[in-house]
């Protein structure tokens, strides 16, 4: 197996569209555990460690681009006021060690069902950025993902960034599992309302009906599709009751 470390993007680039074949990675944290298990024998490693840029996060307007690079430590530290679903979700990627080396980017380079980032940059409605030698393009997040570990990506092509819209009202993250890290993310909610009002527990009751139903789990070893579907309608419920009160609590400290 060969190993590339380029210095810059754009020799990055050049090895991507030499070599379609390798695989990129950041932290390593998805990509050598396959690697390990020999789930995945790739043709060559492509390191984007030692490029600067990557690691970089900036706020244009409304929306922070973030870099493929920038690890889930410092969404944490330095993003929960404008990406608090994001943040949320970032806590409870795995263990400290993996938080400091796994990104959001190498996240999405997986595009694995089980990927933490992936429910709030749903939720965000985020874009990619997709880069190559041949250039630049967009790919809304919600046309990233093509299948179980597939995405839209081009076999030359790397991810530069994603560009995620700034929270403009609360924000939640639920997980299952029997811990709180080192388990699947099954779910996040983003709400945003105009009323100020109690939320009807009909609607509540309903809200959850309409994840469980929308979502298809599998059988595994991690536990049945019944009680999957179950537990996020439970989950539902309760991120929904958890961002109402944050909204809530906002509008009267505005008021």
């Amino acid at each position: 197996m060969e190993f590339f470390r380029p210095a810059t993007w754009a020799d990055a680039l050049v090895v991507k569209a030499e070599r379609p074949g390798a695989r990129a990675i950041a932290g390593g944290t998805d990509v050598m555990v396959e690697i390990n298990f020999d789930r995945s024998r790739p043709e060559a490693l492509l390191d984007l460690t030692g490029i600067p840029d990557l690691a970089e996060w900036s706020a244009d307007g409304p929306v922070v681009r973030l870099g493929a690079g920038v690890p889930y430590t410092r969404v944490i530290g330095e993003l929960g006021d404008r990406l608090p679903g994001l943040a949320m979700a970032s806590r409870t990627v795995g263990s400290p060690q993996i938080r400091n080396r796994g990104t959001v980017g190498g996240n999405l380079g997986s595009a694995s069902p089980a990927g933490d980032a992936h429910p709030p940059l749903l939720a965000d409605d985020s874009v990619v950025e997709a880069a190559s030698v041949r250039g630049t393009r967009d790919i809304p997040i919600r046309e990233f993902f093509t299948g179980v570990k597939r995405s839209a990506l081009e076999p030359d092509e790397l991810i530069a960034a994603v560009r995620v819209p700034m929270a403009d009202g609360p924000q939640q993250f639920s997980k299952v599992g029997v811990r709180n890290a080192m388990v699947i993310a099954e779910l996040a909610y983003r709400g945003l309302w105009q009323s100020r009002g109690p939320l009807a527990e009909p609607a509540v009751r309903r809200f959850g009906e309409l994840v469980a139903e929308a979502a298809t789990p599998i059988d595994d070893v991690r536990g049945t599709a019944a009680y999957r579907r179950h537990s996020l309608a439970v989950l539902a419920r309760r991120t929904l009751a958890w961002a109402w009160r944050d909204y809530q609590e906002e509008q009267r400290r505005c008021a």
